[in-house]
């Protein structure tokens, strides 16, 4: 398969603003992932092109993108996804994600996401004795039900930088930290959840949500981040969990 690959390049010692690498692949095995494609451009052709990357499994969240206009993971987007069916030849435009500064090419400043992330109080808090085993606090399954959903988050900023309400003013906690902040306030064992609906309930915490569904949408996890972020809407609200 031909793939014609359009990359937003930037690099700040070099450049003035941002501009558009075009690289022309042949003999792409639509099985690949644009990941694949992205290492096939490094080793081969530039090997000025930063990009952040890991895992290549979907696990650590690292190479967070933008493709074809929709934030991704590189390494899960395979490249038959991306072309018509039947088609031999498929365009694909890569780009950083939005909403954070980029330091070089496809890499972003994560530290502003980072921070959010950490005002919710991301851990465990329960400062009453162990149990009689000392060793572990007994959930029911109907509890941890409850919050199993967000704990699939990986920490990519996929949902986050795709929000308008975060695109309009950073100082937005985002979904990704709703998500990581729900993991614990509707843990039966945690007994943070009072500190941390607080901290959402600030002004530029939760109820600048909008509900869009973009969040949900960008989740490579299949989070129902916006489902989420509704149940902490609803516990700021009526003082239930």
């Amino acid at each position: 398969m031909l793939v014609d690959l359009r990359i937003r390049r930037f690099n700040p010692e070099l450049d003035k603003k941002p501009w558009w690498g075009e690289y022309s692949l042949e003999e792409v095995n639509p099985s690949d992932s644009v990941l694949d494609i992205l290492h096939k451009v490094k080793w081969s052709i530039d090997g000025t092109l930063t990009l952040r990357r890991s895992c290549a499994h979907g696990v650590c969240g690292s190479d967070a993108m933008r493709i074809n206009g929709a934030n991704a993971l590189a390494c899960k987007i395979l490249i038959n996804r991306l072309a018509k069916e039947g088609a031999d030849h498929v365009k694909v435009q890569v780009e950083p994600i939005l909403g954070l500064a980029v330091i070089k090419d496809l890499v972003v400043d994560m530290e502003p996401f980072m921070e959010h992330y950490r005002s919710v109080k991301p851990y465990f808090i329960n400062d009453t004795a162990l149990p009689e085993n000392g060793r572990e606090r007994i959930q029911s399954l109907e509890d941890r039900a409850k919050f199993d959903d967000s704990t699939k988050c990986i920490l990519c900023a996929a949902c986050t930088t795709a929000c308008p309400s975060y695109w309009a003013n950073g100082r937005y906690i985002g979904p990704a930290a709703i998500v990581q902040a729900h993991r614990f306030i509707f843990d039966s064992r945690d007994e943070g959840y009072k500190e941390r609906l607080e901290i959402l309930g600030e002004s530029f915490g939760v109820w600048r949500c909008r509900t869009i569904f973009n969040c949900t949408n960008a989740c490579p996890r299949d989070i129902e981040v916006t489902q989420a972020i509704a149940e902490v809407k609803r516990a700021l609200a009526t003082g239930n969990i």
